[in-house]
């Protein structure tokens, strides 16, 4: 990754942004406020233009340049735009700077919020004052994509994501296929109508007319179950990371139509408001510290909700009758930073896995919608839904539930991540470890090939004809040869993973200077722990055989102690001053760190050695059962 040229890609994601501002301030609206926009009925050509927008991340300032023409055209295509700005912020990840890619990936819906903020609440009223500002954004928008179209004119290759130039794997292939499939789920459900959805349930089509809102929310749930199996085929981050900001969005659906209502007269408040709650959203997302705070202005936002509920006594659409522009105003900002914060956060996760256009853009987009109309059912007083756009305000504690949701979700994502982020350090570590480990091996395999091998080989071939002793010595030399060859080439044996009986092991080293003292019964360990362990306590005899005198006499203690054994080898010998130790490290002898203390620190065990000069020995093992 690199941080060059970080600033015009910047400057080309606000320029996006301003892009979506117009987009979501349209001159006609209808439903559901019109940052939701663009996704809600969607034809084969909308399907067709997503889809090769998902292929073409790397051009993404031509992909906003087209969004910003047609626009001026009066075609606006509201989910180029957002892909556009999406694959822009995805290029500020992969360029070492994901302060700004959170930040501009915020604004993909801190924008969407400021052009409703523009339109206000009469959605359905022709606002005739909008059509300039529309030229005057999307002119200022283009001024800002003209320096980044000429630099990035044969493309952005960091905005694709992480895999290599030229390179279509099946992790990319299914984010294509899933936020183009997420449109198309769009085109069937559109086909039921109230006649074909009796038809399916085997009701009668008046009862299914009579009831709109179970029918809203039956179509509704088919689409969010559908997206929900597509953000799952596009990986498990991707589904995560899809609800969490669908949540958020429609959480914040009913607040917004409360304060916009109660402000419909005071625009430049209005205007502020949401400026002020998407900049400071945008910096949470900036910020090192998003997670928290993303999750902390999501539970600040519900409480002021629950706030608004209780104070208004379980009326809130009195703050809109009554035009409450102070608590409006707050609500509004909170809300406007809750949600960019939560989106930009959100985009730190799928942007390492090249998700975040796909994910962020259509997908979301359709499931937010579903979601908001599968929610509308619970819109009901008496069993009927107020007839006034200002029906979802009523349940405006549904809403504050939903956002804590969505807070919690983002927790739970920032938790997944460091658990994600650790284990990959761990393995990188362990790689890093086992390439030391062959360099070294590699690097004293010269020497001792040229040295100790080359004496061990000889020693095999003439120690017979020394008599005596010779033959056993060649043997030994022999046997001690291909253990160092394997040793150096790394054909070690495999861990056995059958259990053994280190009782019988030790009790085989008993002999009339030796006692074993073991438990009545068998104490069963790995056979590997038991090899390493009788291995280590050989060790400990052969020093006392060295340096104990003659005659000493050695007992060995074995203990179970349930989570692990003990054993202890005593003896009765010289012993020895404590600094010896050391200075046989020092001067590169190493029986006791290897023989001994190496074997047992490979096991997870602790090795103790106790002695004083005419006192004698006592070296102590233990070791974990498992």
């Amino acid at each position: 990754m690199r941080r060059d040229g970080a600033w015009p890609v910047v400057l080309g994601g606000i320029g996006g942004a301003l892009l979506l501002t117009v987009e979501a301030s349209p001159a006609y609206g209808g439903g559901l406020p019109p940052f939701f926009g663009g996704v809600g009925a969607a034809g084969w050509g909308a399907i067709v233009t997503t889809a090769a927008a998902l292929c073409l991340l790397r051009f993404w300032p031509y992909l906003l340049g087209v969004a910003a023409l047609l626009q001026l055209s009066g075609s606006p295509h509201y989910l180029l735009a957002i892909i556009g700005v999406l694959a822009c912020a995805q290029s500020l990840f992969r360029r070492g700077a994901p302060g700004w890619g959170a930040a501009v990936a915020a604004l993909s819906i801190g924008s969407r919020l400021m052009g409703t903020a523009m339109t206000g609440p009469a959605w359905l009223i022709l606002h005739a004052s909008l059509p300039t500002w529309h030229r005057v954004l999307t002119v200022a928008a283009l001024a800002l994509l003209g320096p980044v179209l000429w630099l990035y004119r044969r493309g952005d290759a960091d905005a694709a994501g992480p895999w290599e130039r030229g390179k279509w794997p099946w992790t990319r292939v299914r984010l294509v296929l899933a936020g183009a499939l997420a449109l198309a789920v769009l085109v069937p459900v559109g086909m039921l109508t109230t006649g074909r959805i009796a038809y399916l349930l085997g009701v009668d089509a008046y009862a299914v007319a009579r009831h709109g809102a179970a029918q809203a929310a039956l179509t509704g749930a088919i689409v969010l179950v559908t997206v929900v199996v597509l953000a799952a085929m596009a990986g498990l981050w991707s589904l995560a990371g899809a609800l969490t900001a669908a949540t958020v969005q429609v959480a914040v659906l009913a607040p917004a139509i409360l304060a916009l209502t109660a402000l419909a007269y005071s625009d430049t408040t209005r205007w502020l408001s949401v400026l002020a709650g998407a900049v400071a959203g945008a910096a949470a997302a900036a910020s090192r510290w998003r997670i928290p705070l993303a999750a902390g202005l999501t539970v600040v936002g519900a409480t002021t909700m629950l706030i608004a509920y209780a104070a208004t006594t379980g009326h809130p659409e009195k703050l809109a009758t009554q035009r409450q522009a102070i608590p409006a105003a707050l609500l509004l900002i909170v809300i406007a930073a809750a949600a960019t914060a939560t989106v930009g956060t959100t985009a730190t996760v799928l942007a390492p896995r090249g998700a975040l256009p796909a994910v962020l853009g259509p997908v979301t987009g359709v499931l937010a919608g579903a979601a908001a109309q599968t929610v509308s059912v619970t819109y009901l007083r008496d069993g009927l839904p107020t007839s006034s756009y200002l029906n979802p305000v009523l349940h405006l504690n549904t809403s504050a539930v939903l956002l804590l949701v969505g807070g919690s979700a983002l927790g739970g994502l920032g938790l997944a991540q460091q658990f994600a982020a650790r284990r990959a350090e761990r393995r990188h570590a362990e790689q890093i470890r086992r390439e030391a480990a062959d360099a070294e091996r590699d690097r004293l395999a010269r020497p001792i090939h040229d040295g100790v091998l080359q004496v061990l080989a000889l020693v095999q071939r003439h120690g017979s004809e020394l008599g005596g002793s010779g033959a056993q010595l060649a043997e030994l030399a022999g046997a001690q040869e291909i253990a160092l060859r394997n040793l150096l080439t790394g054909r070690t044996a495999q861990p056995r993973t059958a259990d053994a009986d280190l009782g019988s092991a030790l009790s085989v080293l008993a002999s009339a200077s030796i006692e074993v003292a073991a438990p009545a019964g068998p104490v069963m360990l790995p056979a590997v722990t038991v090899t390493e362990l009788t291995a280590a306590v050989q060790a400990a005899l052969d020093n006392v055989r060295r340096h104990a005198g003659a005659g000493t006499h050695v007992w060995i203690l074995l203990e179970d102690e349930g989570n692990g054994v003990r054993v202890s080898v005593r003896d009765d010998g010289a012993g020895f001053a404590p600094d010896r130790l050391t200075e046989a490290a020092d001067n590169g002898r190493l029986g006791v760190a290897q023989s001994m203390r190496g074997r047992i620190t490979d096991l997870g065990g602790t090795t103790t050695i106790h002695s004083r000069p005419g006192e004698g020995t006592e070296v102590e093992f233990w070791v974990p059962r498992r």
